[in-house]
């Protein structure tokens, strides 16, 4: 298991968890965790995770506490252009500002750049600051708006990566 330090929590508030595929048999576990990520009417359909997940070009991963729950998760696709695409990423309310989120965005990366995948991409809402500040300090740049994007009416930032695309460790 991995011990992450969170931060800017407190150096005694250590995650503990392990980072490991997310398949089809993750299935319930995924839409029920989505629901409670995605309050704002944003979250996915159970068939639209069971499409992804049965996909040859989605990369997947979750992060499972020491209890066996399921607290956060990332889905990729490469799409027919080669360029990796992030469709969503979640964390628990309850597990959130610990780097959970950056650990899973760079482990989507690293599956990505095995692939040969050089460039990544995702979107983002313009009032979800926190999420774009993780997402520049990780090295993505803010290409794009995009007005209305989210169904709720809501615009949303392009924002792209490039990697290297011959595989990498962390």
């Amino acid at each position: 298991m991995k011990a992450v330090r969170p931060f800017p929590q407190k150096p005694d508030a250590i995650f503990k968890g392990t980072l490991c595929p997310l398949t089809l048999m993750d299935l319930n576990e995924l839409w029920l965790l989505d629901l409670r990520v995605f309050t704002d009417g944003e979250a996915y359909e159970r068939d639209t995770f069971r499409q992804l997940l049965t996909s040859p070009e989605v990369i997947a991963r979750q992060i499972r506490n020491n209890n066996g729950h399921m607290v956060a998760f990332a889905i990729g696709i490469i799409e027919e252009d080669g360029i990796g695409h992030i469709t969503t990423i979640g964390v628990a309310p309850e597990h959130r500002r610990r780097n959970l989120a950056r650990i899973m965005l760079l482990s989507i990366e690293q599956g990505f750049s095995l692939c040969g995948v050089s460039t990544v991409r995702l979107e983002v809402r313009t009032d979800n600051k926190g999420a774009q500040q993780l997402y520049e300090e990780i090295g993505y740049t803010t290409t794009q708006l995009m007005r209305k994007y989210y169904s709720t009416g809501d615009d949303g930032y392009l924002m792209i990566k490039a990697i290297s695309g011959r595989g990498w460790g962390f």
